[in-house]
C-alpha cells in the first residue's frame, strides 16, 4: 500500500510557475513508475506526465510538452512536477499516482491516487 499527498497548488497569473510536489509512503516508493493527471472542471481526468522507477525516462502529453517536467526523489520518496508558462488551460485539480509496473506513459493502470492539488491560473 502506497499513500499520496500532494501539495504545492494555488493561484498564479498566466506565464506564471508553480512546483507540485508528492509524498509517498507505504512501501518502497522507488519501485513504481509515477505520474501527474488533472481534470477540469466538466472534464475528464487526464494523464499529463509519468516516469519510470529510475527518474531517467518520462513521457509528456502534448499539452505540457516543453511547459512542464516530471521528476523524482527516491530518497526523499517525493516525485515533483514543475509547471512553468502557465496558462488559463491548466486550470485544474492535479492528482499524481503510483502503478506497481514499469508503465510510465500508460495512463490506464495507475493503482493509487491522492487526493489531488487545485491550480488555477488567472488570466
Amino acid at each position: 500500500q502506497v499513500q499520496l499527498v500532494e501539495s504545492g497548488g494555488g493561484l498564479v497569473q498566466a506565464g506564471g510557475s508553480l512546483r507540485l510536489s508528492c509524498a509517498a509512503s507505504g512501501r518502497t516508493f522507488s519501485v513504481y513508475a509515477m505520474g501527474w493527471f488533472r481534470q477540469a472542471p466538466g472534464k475528464e481526468r487526464a494523464f499529463i506526465a509519468g516516469i519510470s522507477w529510475s527518474g531517467i525516462n518520462t513521457y509528456y502529453a502534448d499539452s505540457v510538452e516543453g511547459r512542464f517536467t516530471i521528476s523524482r526523489d527516491n530518497a526523499k520518496n517525493t516525485v515533483y512536477l514543475q509547471m512553468n508558462s502557465l496558462k488559463p488551460e491548466d486550470t485544474a485539480l492535479y492528482y499524481c499516482a503510483a502503478r506497481k509496473d514499469s508503465s510510465y506513459r500508460t495512463a490506464f493502470g495507475f493503482d493509487y491516487w491522492g487526493q489531488g492539488t487545485q491550480v488555477t491560473v488567472s488570466s
